[in-house]
C-alpha cells in the first residue's frame, strides 16, 4: 500500500449540523421554508434582493452563535499534525472549521462572513447585517452582496481543489449528500486517479457506490475516530 502523506477531506453540511447549524435539504431544512431559486440564485437576487439579504443576514448572525463540535475539532488536530499535504475543502458556508483550529480550509461555496462588493470585486470580512446596504470598505459604494456561491455560479479555487487531488493518496468526504456538483464529482476524479477514497456520513450518500470504503454514523464520533487511527499510523 502507498504510503499516506497527502490528504483531501471534503466537508458538507452533515459536519455542522451537530453544531445545531440546519442543513438544506433536511426535513424541516432551510429549503422548506424558501425556495432555492428565491434565495440562493442571482436572479433571485437581481428580483427581490431585500429578501435575500434578510434571509443572509439571519444565517450570518445565526453561525455566529453555533460553535465547533468535535469532528471540527478532530479535522484541526490532523492539521495541526500532519506534515503531509493536507486540504479541507468545505463545502459550507459557516466559519466553524477556522474557529476549530484549521489552517488549510478552502471555502469553494464561499462564507457568510464575507461580503462581496460588485463594483469593485473586493472581499470584506463581515459579521453585521447587508440589509441597509453599508457601503463597501474598499470603494465605498453600496453593492455589497453575500459572498456565498449561489446556483448557477461557479465555486471558488477549483484549479486548486483539483490539483490537490491529483497529488493525493487519500480522499476523504464527510457529512455530504453527494448530490451538489461539481463536489459530487470529486469522488470519481479521485478513482480515476487512483486515489484511495473514503466516505464518513451519517448514512450512505447518492454516491456511495465510488467509495472504496464508507462508514456510517454521527460524524462527531466517526471523524474523531478516523482521525486518531490516521494519526496513530502515521506517527506511530
Amino acid at each position: 500500500m502507498t504510503e499516506l502523506r497527502n490528504i483531501v477531506i471534503l466537508t458538507g453540511a452533515g459536519i455542522s449540523a451537530e453544531s445545531g447549524i440546519d442543513t438544506f435539504r433536511s426535513e424541516g431544512g432551510l429549503w422548506e421554508q424558501h425556495r432555492v431559486e428565491d434565495v440562493a440564485t442571482p436572479e433571485g437576487f437581481a428580483r427581490d434582493p431585500d429578501l435575500v439579504l434578510r434571509f443572509y443576514d439571519m444565517r450570518r448572525e445565526a453561525i455566529q452563535a453555533k460553535q465547533p463540535n468535535p469532528a471540527h475539532e478532530a479535522l484541526a488536530r490532523l492539521d495541526e499534525a500532519w506534515d503531509g499535504e493536507l486540504l479541507i475543502v468545505t463545502q459550507n458556508v459557516d466559519d466553524l472549521h477556522e474557529r476549530a483550529g484549521a489552517r488549510r480550509v478552502l471555502h469553494m461555496h464561499g462564507t457568510h462572513l464575507n461580503a462581496w462588493c460588485t463594483a469593485c470585486d473586493a472581499r470584506s470580512p463581515w459579521t453585521g447585517p447587508l440589509i441597509d446596504r453599508p457601503p463597501c470598505p474598499a470603494c465605498g459604494t453600496s453593492a455589497l452582496r453575500p459572498d456565498v456561491v449561489w446556483f448557477g455560479e461557479m465555486p471558488y479555487e477549483m484549479e486548486r481543489i483539483y490539483a490537490s487531488i491529483r497529488r493525493a493518496d487519500l480522499f476523504v468526504s464527510i457529512g455530504t449528500s453527494g448530490a451538489v456538483y461539481p463536489a459530487a464529482g470529486f469522488v470519481r476524479d479521485a478513482r480515476e486517479l487512483r486515489v484511495r477514497t473514503l466516505e464518513l456520513n451519517l448514512e450512505r450518500s447518492q454516491g456511495s457506490h465510488w467509495f472504496h470504503e464508507s462508514r456510517q454514523g454521527p460524524a462527531t464520533q466517526l471523524v474523531p475516530a478516523w482521525v486518531e487511527e490516521t494519526l496513530a499510523q502515521r506517527l506511530g
